[in-house]
């Protein structure tokens, strides 16, 4: 079977098919073994593992995961690829391929029937305009995983990783460093797709929590307070609150207080673990838990 990272045999599948790519689905092949090696690689795929795989396009990464894992199920979007895929992917008896929009597939019952419920590994090559949702609904949805390995725009990746203090740090960051821990793992050009985006990528890796580290009292509360809290990132977490939730400064300021902080801090300053104990604080202060 060809090897679908080499640019000319991509180009070959392309043609043969007469393919054209759908800009809604926001479709960018990998057309870099080095690259989809690498990949792989940082997904820790072995012998036993199941793997999600969104967005398979023409398979080229799919290959590459067929070769190493027991299993891979392919979910893609686009009803033309599926002729593709189930041609450059005949010589492989590990792969199905879902016809599916990712956000309405239930990966449960995938992790039930194909993997005994245990933890499986998704690997994906994301598009732009939907990898947000697409990751926050993986977590959020608390089905068994064991890692999340996904090429994103290298801003997003950037954000998923950063710490208190930095432009990038936000409501995203602490989403995922909730539910997983974060690993840039590597950059890579616009160069390495077809066609080529207006934009650079990085493949970050989110290794799965088995529990957040973090406790909150209630977890939607405390998201809610994140998300208030970077809605006016200028603004005072004091002012961010009340104007986003309704909560009187004088309250803030005192659980700040409480907790040893100033009542002009900013929520970019705040730490994971400290959004969790506000959140129980003002939480408590407000007949939530």
């Amino acid at each position: 079977m060809a090897d679908l990272g080499i640019p000319q045999n991509t180009v070959a599948v392309l043609q043969k098919y007469n393919f054209v790519f759908q800009k809604k689905y926001g479709q960018n092949f990998l057309i870099d073994p080095h690259v989809l090696e690498k990949i792989v690689d940082a997904a820790q795929i072995a012998g036993d593992d199941c793997v999600l795989e969104i967005g398979p396009g023409i398979g080229t990464m799919t290959q590459y995961l067929a070769e190493r894992a027991r299993e891979v199920v392919a979910v893609e979007i686009d009803r033309a690829l599926i002729p593709i895929l189930q041609d450059t992917l005949s010589a492989y008896t590990n792969v199905s391929i879902i016809n599916e929009d990712i956000m309405k597939v239930d990966v449960d019952r995938i992790v039930r029937e194909r993997n005994q419920g245990r933890p499986i590994k998704v690997v994906a090559n994301l598009p732009y305009y939907i990898t947000t949702p697409i990751v926050m609904n993986l977590l959020e949805s608390r089905v068994p995983l064991r890692s999340v390995t996904i090429m994103v725009q290298k801003e997003v990746a950037d954000r998923m990783q950063m710490g208190p203090g930095t432009k990038d740090y936000g409501a995203l960051s602490l989403a995922v460093q909730y539910y997983a821990q974060p690993e840039i793992v590597a950059r890579v050009p616009s160069n390495c797709f077809m066609p080529r985006p207006g934009v650079d990528s990085a493949v970050i890796r989110l290794t799965i929590y088995p529990e957040p580290p973090v406790k909150a009292e209630d977890e939607k509360y405390m998201f809610a307070l994140i998300r208030a809290s970077f809605n006016q990132r200028r603004k005072t977490l004091a002012n961010s609150l009340s104007n986003g939730m309704g909560i009187p400064r004088e309250q803030v300021t005192a659980a700040l207080r409480e907790m040893g902080l100033s009542a002009a801090i900013r929520g970019e300053a705040l730490t994971l673990e400290q959004f969790a104990a506000l959140s129980d604080l003002l939480g408590r202060g407000n007949g939530i838990s």
